[in-house]
């Protein structure tokens, strides 16, 4: 069985971090591993509290999972503290890690902060630079990329861009009032940007979308799958998730992460 790795934050409402991480993998066919960057107090209504790992104590969860069970596959998420970064950035490096997946997770679904602002500029000079693919929402890029994004050619530009500026593909995910999920794709073996045309679901609960997606597609990529074949696949399980109308909470519910396995309520 292929293997792949979440470095992210756990999210104690299951909906996304680290549990909607697991789930994900697994229902993609692949077995989960973790190292946790922070617990946070969290549901659907928001964020109440952040307790970081310690930089030392994330560097022994890495070093536990890939000295024995290497990873096939590495996706991360909320990555809070610049010294949290270097030592994922040191870690990657160090073990040659392969199919790095980086979703830059800035702001939370219900829109708390889950990033210092100096930790923006380590992400972008250790980080960036050895992943396979980021996966910026609208809002993510243009922080990353410094332009406003207005339109889908706003979004073919920042995706060009940060690929030129940090060597890796790119993959601008849409929403945010400029499409419905349509996503672009700059990488290097395009020499135009490849659209990802998904379908309008209505469901507001989309309470750990970008977790989801990143996971799925870290999890296609530890299966060999190419970067495009991983991400059709992983807009594909996401759309599934989203479809079956899971409602929880008060908030912005989670995904039905379990949909392809779960039984009708009575």
């Amino acid at each position: 069985m292929r293997k792949a790795l979440t470095i992210a934050g756990s999210d104690s409402s299951g909906g996304a971090g680290i549990q909607a991480d697991i789930k994900t993998m697994t229902m993609n066919g692949v077995y989960a591993m973790s190292a946790v960057t922070a617990l946070t107090a969290q549901n659907t209504t928001g964020v109440t509290g952040i307790l970081e790992a310690s930089p030392d104590f994330l560097g022994k969860q890495l070093d536990a999972v890939f000295e024995d069970i290497f990873p096939d596959a590495v996706k991360i998420g909320m990555v809070s503290s610049s010294e949290l970064i270097e030592v994922i950035a040191d870690k990657l490096e160090q073990y040659k890690a392969m199919n790095i997946v980086v979703d830059p997770v800035m702001v939370s679904t219900s829109g708390s902060r889950l990033i210092a602002e100096e930790a923006i500029e380590v992400l972008k000079t250790r980080l960036l630079p050895l992943a396979t693919v980021i996966t910026p929402n609208i809002p993510e890029a243009e922080i990353l990329a410094g332009m406003d994004i207005k339109d889908e050619a706003g979004m073919e530009k920042a995706a060009r861009q940060l690929f030129r500026q940090y060597g890796c593909a790119v993959l601008v995910k849409g929403g945010h009032s400029i499409n419905d999920a349509n996503d672009v794709l700059y990488s290097n073996n395009e020499e135009h940007p490849v659209w990802f045309k998904g379908r309008r679901i209505d469901n507001p609960n989309t309470h750990g979308t970008g977790c989801t997606l990143s996971s799925a597609i870290a999890s296609n990529l530890a299966k060999g799958k190419s970067l495009a074949e991983s991400v059709e696949c992983a807009k594909e399980y996401l759309s599934g998730a989203l479809a079956a109308g899971l409602d929880l909470g008060k908030g912005s519910g989670p995904l039905a992460h379990n949909y392809m396995i779960a039984e009708e309520d009575d």
